[in-house]
């Protein structure tokens, strides 16, 4: 059984910066995809960013690009979403997932972590 611990998160000045971390343990093999998805007050869950088991391919949402930057250690079985230039928008608990798939194309998440939260203000 896989198990997720984000760690990272806290409160930050607009125009800021924060790095997430996303630790991976009980995987054989290695996690496949890893993606950050974040569910603000009142709003539904939305993805974030992911990024290939090799890590050669990530994929962004739109209102982070340019912002952003999705990484992964796989000797550490850990990802890390490194954010800058933070806005009060931006602000919400974010959650690691991993998927059994090793490409972007067509992966599903089966497993979460409990969730960091971000806050974004001054």
């Amino acid at each position: 059984q896989v198990q997720l611990v984000e760690s990272g998160g806290g409160l930050v000045q607009p125009g800021g910066t924060l790095s997430l971390s996303c630790a991976a343990s009980g995987s054989a093999g290695g996690p496949g995809v890893m993606a950050w998805f974040r569910q603000a007050p009142g709003k539904e869950r939305e993805f974030v960013a992911s990024i290939s088991w090799t890590g050669e391919a990530s994929k962004y949402a739109d209102s982070v690009k340019g912002r952003f930057t999705i990484s992964r250690d796989n000797a550490k079985n850990t990802a890390y979403l490194r954010m800058t230039g933070l806005k009060s928008e931006d602000t919400a608990v974010y959650y690691c997932a991993v998927s059994r798939n090793r490409y972007l194309s067509g992966a599903t998440y089966d497993t979460w972590g409990q969730g960091t939260q971000v806050t974004v203000s001054s």
